[in-house]
């Protein structure tokens, strides 16, 4: 799922392209995709873009008068700009969106149709689709603190919970506890003062770092190659490869559809972490700590 760098290097280069620019038409290739009846998404055709913003995953594009259309990507959903002479992508086009300069796609890859479109109107309608989590970037450490302890979870669903903290997702937290140094499984609430610290810390570098890293290699041009995997990441993505900074294998636990990727010697102490699938197919042969899994 895209996250915070890669939405808002995706607002970047939406708005230097659609902004001041009016709408011509909307093709809908699957009508699943739009969840609002009114206002119509007609209303949007010939109105003139007036901004673009990201309200946490989410891409907001402002049209005068009021209406917003607001994009959800979830998993698989992407964003192409297409020149006046290209076509859009077979099979995996959901949308089209045309300008009087150029055509975006809105794509989703895959069988299982999740990414969302919302035309709402006002700010007080906006508002409703925004889940109500804070710009780390925002609040101060003491903030930060409050809403990280405000219930007892693990900071690996502590931080990606979208109630709390904006636009981090499955990718960036990995990422982020590793820079921090600290166990995706912690207790919230028992997490001393340093460590809190410590992570509000990491979660503003590694966000503020990875958006400007996602902005230079865009390097103007729309964003192509939107992806949670890339390698220069340091845990994510990454199972059983080095880690860039003890050079011990990255673990991974899997639940669910996601996975999430910690290295045991610098994180957990050298505790390998029981990944549901393979420790009950292992039983007593799953590895306890990271000198067993070397």
């Amino acid at each position: 799922m895209p996250e915070l760098p890669d939405v808002t290097v995706y607002c970047e280069a939406l708005a230097t392209r659609i902004v001041g620019h009016v709408l011509t038409r909307v093709d809908i290739v699957h009508p699943f995709l739009l969840r609002t009846a009114v206002p119509p998404i007609g209303a949007t055709v010939g109105r003139r873009v007036v901004g673009v913003r990201r309200l946490g995953k989410r891409i907001a594009i402002q049209f005068e008068g009021s209406l917003v259309l607001v994009v959800h990507l979830m998993i698989a959903g992407r964003l192409r700009w297409l020149a006046k002479e290209q076509k859009p992508p077979a099979r995996i086009t959901l949308a089209v969106l045309h300008f009087d300069d150029g055509r975006l796609a809105l794509t989703e890859a895959g069988t299982r149709r999740r990414a969302a479109m919302h035309v709402v109107e006002g700010e007080d309608a906006l508002a409703a689709l925004a889940p109500p989590g804070v710009e780390v970037a925002d609040i101060d450490e003491a903030t930060f603190a409050a809403r990280l302890t405000s219930e007892n979870h693990t900071l690996k669903r502590a931080l990606t919970d979208p109630r709390l903290f904006s636009g981090i997702g499955n990718a960036y937290s990995d990422e982020i506890l590793h820079r921090a140094r600290l166990s995706p499984i912690a207790h919230t609430q028992k997490l001393p003062r340093d460590d809190i610290a410590r992570l509000y810390d990491a979660t503003r570098d590694v966000l503020d770092e990875w958006t400007e890293r996602l902005r230079t290699q865009a390097n103007g041009a729309f964003p192509e190659k939107v992806t949670a995997f890339r390698p220069e990441m340091a845990v994510h993505g990454r199972y059983k490869k080095a880690c860039p900074t003890c050079g011990a294998p990255v673990q991974r636990i899997v639940y669910a559809e996601n996975e999430c990727n910690y290295c045991a010697r610098c994180q957990t102490g050298g505790k390998v972490l029981a990944d549901r699938a393979l420790s009950r197919l292992l039983h007593e042969s799953w590895p306890r700590s990271i000198d067993e899994w070397e």
